[in-house]
């Protein structure tokens, strides 16, 4: 076997290796042996065809297979014995010349693939990046409380309809009835809702049910009937309302402390605005740690200015689909997928030439704040450290939750590493304020 390796001005590696009987021919003789035992033909015992017919019938592919097999993990294993850093997967080159396989021996096969670019950034104090801290506003707490202590609210029942209360009517027409309707006044414009207003329980009007269900499915619903019967039915209905129930928030007083905080950890109304301050900070926080995550991947990738061998990758990239994206998508979505190939580049030179690492407990803290933060975007923001530990793990399971965990410590390692190594600037910024960057930067 021999390996020659050449280096492109295009960026790519070109590998030719050759190989020959030595090399391959052990694996043919294997597979052609499977071949024969599961060979079933007319005129012979299962497993006793004649090794020259199955020669005849299957070695030229299977030649092809194993030669080609043989050639590729040498290739492979070439690159990684040397070091040498790539981009992409090793593909068949154009310059690739047909081969032989009925009356050959020795075959060359040629090979492309990436070469990752070299990283060479100088970094200094003179080089600068701006952190932002937002400023939490008494604006910004109150509404925070007045959410929280919505998701502590309640229906109760009032006498008067007065906006958005929750109705349970009954619709009457001639034979039919229909109790325990349900009629939410929270949804409706206020032309919609203005008929309701300052009616009372037993009150009896009438309505257009196709005004008052938008939809098909929801009268087939109320109605218990099915969408294509509704077809024949007159809309026009008697209602009464049976019930009034309206949605109503706590007060922020020692029952509602008790109930929203049951460790105690606030108890009047200054430790809640000083929580509720505390959990926006917290949350602006990741917000702020994020926008500086991408400005300084954004000052490193303009200042390292690498080079990709973007012919290679575009039909690298056409290559792996199967025919899932057209030739014309991938060249539309190529930059975005050029910017991500060459900070994963940086990334990893960091990665190796700092030494960092990321342990298992890192990745288990990483998964449990993951979770910590699914659970409060569905209304629980307290949950105990079993629950996380649970869900955690079943993150952890799962190989591409842990590829991404993995990624985003080793960029928040990379990150904080090389912001040490310049001069980081606070500012701090209203949220509006923020937010305009923040958009401005996509």
């Amino acid at each position: 076997m021999n390996i020659v390796r050449e280096n492109l001005d295009n960026g790519t590696v070109v590998m030719k290796v050759t190989v020959n009987e030595a090399d391959y021919g052990e694996a043919v003789d294997k597979a052609l042996r499977n071949y024969r035992k599961k060979a079933n033909m007319p005129g012979f015992r299962p497993g006793m065809v004649p090794m020259g017919i199955i020669n005849k019938m299957y070695r030229k592919g299977v030649l092809a297979e194993e030669a080609y097999r043989t050639a590729t993990r040498a290739a492979v294993d070439d690159l990684n014995e040397s070091k040498t850093k790539t981009l992409g997967e090793l593909m068949p080159s154009d310059q690739q010349l047909e081969l032989d396989f009925e009356n050959g021996s020795e075959f060359e096969f040629v090979f492309e693939i990436g070469r990752a670019p070299e990283i060479n950034i100088e970094l200094g104090k003179k080089d600068k990046v701006t952190r932002y801290v937002i400023n939490v506003s008494d604006e910004m707490a109150k509404g925070y409380k007045e959410n929280y202590m919505r998701r502590f609210g309640k229906l109760e029942d009032v006498d008067t309809v007065t906006k958005d209360e929750a109705l349970t009517v009954t619709l009457d027409q001639d034979e039919l009835q229909f109790q325990d309707a349900y009629v939410g006044l929270v949804g409706m414009s206020e032309e919609e809702r203005a008929p309701f207003i300052g009616k009372k329980v037993g009150d009896k009007m009438v309505v257009n049910i196709n005004e008052l269900y938008k939809s098909p499915s929801q009268r087939a619903s109320v109605l218990k009937m099915k969408e294509e019967e509704l077809n024949d039915l007159n809309p026009v209905f008697t209602l009464e309302i049976n019930q009034i129930r309206q949605f109503v928030v706590p007060e922020p007083n020692e029952e509602f402390f008790k109930t929203a905080f049951p460790d105690g950890s606030v108890k009047d109304a200054a430790e809640f605005d000083r929580w509720a301050k505390e959990q926006i900070a917290a949350d602006l926080s990741r917000e702020s740690e994020y926008k500086f995550a991408l400005d300084m991947k954004d000052f490193l990738m303009k200042k390292a200015n690498l080079s990709l061998p973007e012919d290679f990758l575009k039909n690298w990239l056409l290559a792996i689909n199967e025919g899932k994206f057209s030739r014309e998508e991938i060249e539309k979505d190529f930059p975005a997928f050029a910017d991500m190939m060459k900070w994963d580049v940086i990334r990893k030179h960091y990665v190796d030439t700092l030494g960092l690492e990321v342990t298992p407990e890192e990745a288990k803290q990483e998964a449990k704040s993951v979770a910590a933060m699914q659970f409060a975007y569905y209304g629980m923001p307290s949950v105990g450290d079993e629950m996380l530990e649970n869900y955690a793990g079943s993150i952890l399971g799962n190989k591409e939750e842990v590829k991404k965990i993995y990624d985003k410590l080793f960029e928040r390692k990379v990150v904080d590493a090389l912001a040490g190594q310049i001069t980081v600037s606070e500012k701090k910024i209203s949220a509006d304020d923020f937010n305009k960057l923040f958009e401005a930067q996509k």
